[in-house]
């Protein structure tokens, strides 16, 4: 049985990290592998009972993940509807490509520790394309916010699904990720935006010619805008706060703020036609969600599911004990695996190799993990759903983003994990 199940998963596994060559989505490989992987488990154990009630313990857990993300994403897909983000991509101006840089950096990481690094790369990106004329200008900077936002959501609850998946699972908590890998995704941000502002140095800003902006056609007012923006950004601020306060879990504190929201759009938009207001409700935004990703988090924690129950994982994790040996090593390999494929299940198998008696909250394992699996996607423009989705945007040739990026972005990992890794040692 044992055999077969690895089997299988490692088969999934390696269609989901080869969907675009073998051109097949890779929810479908996840959950397939998932029904595989659970029908073998299900038929080779003589008690049935238990792997019903193991099921219903990994679908709850897995249910508190996907509720919290369908809940996020469709409070950005509000806030965007309104054109909310102009709040802030109206008021980046500059002449000079280094000083861009510079600016363009730090919005996406603070942005992206505030929503996610997905959402924030598809603003940050598509906000380039009306600044820069020059597709060399805007592959650089679509690179940095690459960097920019995965780095921006390591450290935070909400910034990024593995560390939400972490923070979710009891693995670490609100101030104690914020504090503790704060340093090291700045500093895994800034070595990397030096050296390109550097590059960069002296390069005029070209604009593109002018065309009509997404303000100049808004739908929606000013007061609207600002509204549903800070609302927005209010209720996914206060997630963590909620959770601290209440102990509830935090889908619980996303679906209340949800409702919130849709409230406050439906007393905004009352008095107009239906036609006029039908893209701006809740009920539009939650058919624009990303549903492919959904139902892909759903089939990984489930498959990974099955790899804790039979104990494969612990086997794993004993394994890399007695071989590798130290826990800093090991933790940099899975982050360095994570530029290859996706670091959802390599994070979801980690959090089923060691257990929270032997590694409790908020220890060196738990916040490093945070900090090298949110970041390592950042070294090869495949590693993370923020590089698929620039990609996309911009169509980056791969192996463009790995002669000109990857290696800025493997010296700022790097840089972080040592500053981790220093600053951890003097504090504890």
């Amino acid at each position: 049985m044992l055999t077969a199940i690895v089997i299988i998963f490692v088969l999934a596994y390696a269609a989901i990290a080869l969907e675009h060559p073998l051109k097949i989505n890779k929810s479908a490989s996840a959950l397939i592998g998932a029904g595989l992987l659970w029908t073998v488990y299900a038929m080779a154990s003589a008690d049935a009972a238990l792997v019903s009630t193991e099921l219903g313990e990994s679908l709850m857990g897995t249910a508190q993940i996907v509720f919290f993300l369908i809940g996020a994403m469709t409070i950005v897909e509000v806030v965007d509807a309104h054109n909310g983000f102009e709040v802030i991509t109206s008021r980046i101006r500059t002449t000079q490509l280094s000083s861009l840089m510079w600016l363009v950096g730090f919005v996406t990481f603070f942005l992206s520790s505030i929503l996610d690094n997905l959402t924030t790369t598809i603003v940050m990106v598509s906000l380039m394309k009306k600044l820069l004329d020059r597709r060399e200008d805007r592959l650089f900077f679509a690179g940095i916010i690459i960097i920019a936002a995965n780095a921006g959501g390591a450290w935070t609850p909400i910034g990024d699904v593995t560390t939400t998946m972490l923070w979710i699972g009891g693995q670490v908590t609100t101030m104690a990720i914020i504090q503790g890998v704060f340093i090291a995704s700045m500093v895994n941000m800034l070595v990397p935006l030096c050296v390109i502002a550097w590059v960069l140095r002296g390069k005029p800003v070209v604009p593109p010619a002018r065309v009509q902006s997404a303000s100049d056609t808004a739908p929606t007012t000013s007061f609207e805008r600002n509204t549903m923006f800070l609302l927005g950004l209010g209720v996914l601020i206060a997630v963590p706060v909620f959770k601290t306060i209440t102990h509830l879990p935090p889908y619980m504190g996303i679906l209340m703020g949800l409702g919130l929201l849709w409230l406050v759009s439906d007393l905004l938009h009352r008095n107009k036609q239906d036609d006029d207001k039908q893209h701006l409700t809740l009920g539009h935004a939650l058919s624009r969600i990303d549903m492919g990703s959904i139902t892909f988090f759903i089939g990984i924690l489930l498959a990974v599911a099955t790899l804790e129950h039979t104990h494969i994982l612990k086997t794993i994790a004993l394994w890399l004990d007695e071989h590798v040996g130290r826990q800093d090593l090991i933790v940099m390999l899975i982050g360095l695996v994570s530029a290859v494929v996706d670091n959802v299940p390599l994070v979801a198998a980690s959090m089923g190799m060691y257990s929270l008696t032997q590694y409790p909250p908020d220890s060196f394992l738990w916040e490093f993990m945070a900090y090298c699996a949110g970041t390592g996607g950042s070294i090869l423009i495949i590693g993370s759903a923020a590089g698929v989705a620039a990609m996309g945007l911009e169509k980056i040739d791969f192996i463009w983003y790995m002669k000109k990026i990857s290696l800025y972005a493997l010296l700022g990992y790097f840089a972080g994990a040592f500053c981790y890794i220093v600053q951890f040692n003097l504090t504890h």
